[in-house]
């Protein structure tokens, strides 16, 4: 069965920022090895990602939400190559964090941090099963710190959260996980 990997992340970042194309890379990468790529559907990492599965000949979905179109601060991107649409956001968050097989999570604001901490405490509390959960590069790691170091979070939190810096050390960690689940 083919997994399901989402990919958040900002919906403000161009496509000639350094970002955007780590997240092309990433949604590249997923589809060359067989995987799709999920995300929320609209404009940029969301965009980077589904384009760069619909470029690596892979399935770019894309889970979608009226209430943001409504306020027209949304489109659906073009590179999506299947839309599941909800009324709101909450139903849009919820299948994307229980339908995903793994997740990414790249640089983003308020509504990325929600689909992180939202992913982590799931798995931190048994709701959601332990699946891998990526945060890409240096973005998160200054806030996450600074909830270890005010002791907000414990130490043993931190086996949920995975590090990484390349598209390809994310399909090695996902290949490796998966290989393992069906042995």
């Amino acid at each position: 069965m083919t997994k399901i990997i989402a990919v958040f992340g900002s919906a403000r970042v161009q496509p000639a920022e350094e970002v955007y194309q780590q997240s092309y890379q990433v949604g590249h990468a997923l589809a060359q090895a067989g995987y799709v790529t999920m995300t929320g559907g609209y404009a940029g990492v969301m965009e980077a990602a589904s384009k760069g599965a619909s470029e690596g000949d892979g399935h770019a979905l894309g889970i979608t939400v009226a209430s943001l179109e409504y306020i027209g601060e949304s489109r659906t991107n073009q590179w999506v190559t299947e839309e599941i649409r909800y009324e709101t956001l909450p139903e849009r968050v919820k299948h994307l964090v229980d339908v995903a097989d793994a997740y990414i999570v790249m640089p983003g604001g308020i509504g990325t941090a929600q689909e992180l901490v939202e992913v982590w405490q799931q798995m931190r509390l048994g709701d959601l099963p332990e699946k891998p959960l990526f945060i890409y590069g240096d973005f998160w790691k200054p806030m996450i710190q600074s909830m270890l170091d005010e002791n907000y979070i414990d130490e043993r939190d931190m086996k949920y959260i995975l590090e990484a810096n390349s598209a390809e050390e994310i399909i090695d960690a996902l290949d490796s996980w998966f290989s393992q689940e069906q042995s």
